[in-house]
């Protein structure tokens, strides 16, 4: 729940105790402090900032959301159930900034993790189906409606499932 300085400081304390309960000849504080250390280190990789960036998300702060997202030191070693929401926020906040190449990306890179639940990937799956639109591919917009429609579960995903249908259909 700390930011990348939040985890260093904590990181830099842990060594420190350990170190002054090793000068002590405290070698079960030393070793506790050590443990907490490799903890702190296991969760900068395997969590990061997800769950900070996805409180600034859903309050609609995408710039503070966007630069925890950059904290992340390495986005394939991310535990499984943080890289789909990871992926999912970076797709979106490139939706507002309309570089719709990297969103389609980040969207198909979510769409292989899991996330919240079967509507949560019906809407990836969605705006899969919305960027082929834009870029006028009839047959990939139809498979990922196909995928979509099996998943949601919520009269408003299943409404926008039925609009694309249309459009794709008018293409």
């Amino acid at each position: 729940m700390y930011n990348s300085r939040g985890r260093y400081a904590l990181m830099a304390l842990f060594v420190v105790a350990a170190i002054v309960c090793l000068f002590l000849d405290q070698i079960q504080l030393a070793a506790l402090a050590g443990l907490f250390f490799a903890f702190v280190v296991w969760s900068h990789y395997k969590h990061s900032s997800i769950l900070q960036a996805s409180k600034h998300f859903r309050n609609g702060n995408h710039e503070k959301a966007e630069s925890l997202l950059a904290e992340v030191p390495n986005p394939d070693r991310l535990a499984r159930n943080r890289r789909g929401y990871y992926e999912f926020m970076l797709a979106n906040i490139a939706l507002k900034k309309e570089e719709y190449d990297v969103a389609e990306t980040h969207f198909q890179i979510a769409s292989r993790f899991p996330l919240g639940g079967k509507n949560d990937k019906a809407f990836v799956l969605i705006h899969l189906a919305n960027l082929a639109l834009r870029k006028k591919d009839k047959e990939r917009a139809t498979a990922y409606v196909s995928k979509a429609k099996e998943l949601a579960n919520t009269p408003k995903a299943q409404e926008i499932i039925i609009k694309i249908e249309q459009e794709a259909n008018s293409l």
